[in-house]
């Protein structure tokens, strides 16, 4: 799970990963590798790297149709990813109410 989780962050780290995957989603259809790199100020190259990375992570679905390569958004793998992050919002949670607790006692001590 954890190996899971590294590469989807490492695939969203990329503020330009983000932005291929978010066109995607928004397109709600495979848009081809070129259409994807038209929409970019990188080579083609560089954006195939960036699919490459995503796809790894399971956020992207290839498909070939003739000579093109078509990409579509796979969100699914962003449920394990909220699940380790609602694990540690306990915590956070518990820390907030720790908090509160100690500066109302504070003020009235």
């Amino acid at each position: 799970m954890h190996d899971k989780i590294t590469q989807l962050f490492k695939a969203i780290a990329d503020p330009t990963r983000r932005e291929i995957f978010h066109a995607l989603v928004i397109a709600s259809s495979a848009l081809s590798i070129t259409q994807i790199a038209n929409q970019f100020d990188i080579s083609r190259q560089g954006v195939t790297k960036h699919i490459k990375t995503l796809e790894g992570a399971g956020l992207i679905h290839l498909k070939n149709q003739g000579r093109e390569r078509f990409c579509s958004a796979n969100a699914k793998p962003l449920q394990d990813l909220n699940k380790w992050l609602k694990f540690y919002e306990q915590f956070w949670d518990n820390s907030l109410d720790n908090l509160d607790t100690y500066l109302n006692s504070s003020k009235h001590g």
